[in-house]
This record gives C-alpha cells, structure tokens and sequence, in this order.
C-alpha cells in the first residue's frame, strides 16, 4: 500500500517494496527499511452510571466521528506514561490508576499512507471534581455514552474497530 517511487538515500527508480508492503529494499545503496507497527494507546474512562467518555474527533481520519481519548506513544515512553499523558492534552484530566483491558491491531490511515498500529487500551474511572477541557485540534466536543450491553457499543458511530472491541472487552470484564 505504502510504496516509494525513489529510494529515499540514493533517488534510484530501483526501490522495491518487500513483505506485504512491511520492508523497502534498494538494491542499488543497499537501503534498508522496515514498516515496523507503531504502538497506541486508548482509555476508557468510565462514571459510576455506566457511562464511557467519548471524544468528536476534530480531524481526520475519521472526523466527526466518536472516539476514546488517546493516540500515539512517543519514544522512551511506556504505555501507562502515554495514557496518562494522551488522556491530560486531549480531556484535561489528570488520570491515575490505569488497569490494561487489552490490545488489538488497528489501521489508521493519515494523509494517504496506511500505519498498521498496536493498540493498547486501559481504563480508568473519572476523577472526581475535575472539569474536562478540549484539545480544540484533537477534540470537537466530548459525549458521554451508556454502556451495558454488546448492542450499546454496536450502535456506536466510533472512529476505529480497536476501540469497539476493546470496549467489549472492557464490558465482558464489568459485567
């Protein structure tokens, strides 16, 4: 899907995409790079209604559409660390006490490539006495959704398959 016209190090036209688009060879400079997955991170922050935060996204992909409040994890930094830190720039709230729900493989495309990511999900409840405050170019607006049953999240226009399998995990879980 993500291929080079020209190797990025020498310009050759000889570029050739290798492994299912994972891998770019140029047999030319002997370039050599790998479409390695990049890891993500969502939270599911709960109330004591049964009822999940969600974000309007501000942008694309998927504008428009309902998402839990995350994204991507920086280098050097753990997935707890990339929660804590996605969940304060886009809602304001300072989250503690993450418990992982689990992992699922996701497509995100921006801007015409295809990142294949690993998606790590965790949950939380929602602090009390805290206000949320949008990242106004992430966040659009903020809803809340009760969820108590499969059909709950079914019904839900989310942004990425991640998030609606993680949330039925998240269910099975509190059920």
């Amino acid at each position: 899907m993500n291929d080079f016209k020209f190797c990025p190090m020498c310009g050759s036209r000889n570029i050739q995409t290798l492994m299912n688009g994972r891998k770019w060879l140029c047999p030319d400079c002997g370039f050599d790079l790998y479409n390695n997955t990049a890891s993500a991170v969502g939270i599911i922050i709960h109330n004591s209604g049964n009822e999940v935060l969600f974000e309007v996204r501000a942008k694309e992909p998927r504008k428009g559409y309902l998402a839990l409040p995350g994204g991507f994890t920086n280098a050097d930094e753990s997935a707890e660390q990339a929660a804590e830190r996605e969940c304060m720039e886009e809602t304001g709230l300072s989250i503690k006490n993450l418990t992982y729900v689990c992992s699922f493989p996701n497509d995100y495309e921006y801007k015409n490539i295809h990142y294949k990511t690993c998606d790590l999900f965790f949950s939380a409840g929602m602090p009390e006495q805290m206000q949320l405050k949008a990242q106004e170019s992430e966040v659009q607006s903020f809803v809340w959704k009760k969820i108590k049953t499969e059909d709950d999240i079914q019904n839900l226009p989310l942004a990425f398959n991640s998030a609606r399998k993680s949330l039925l995990c998240w269910l099975q879980k509190n059920a």
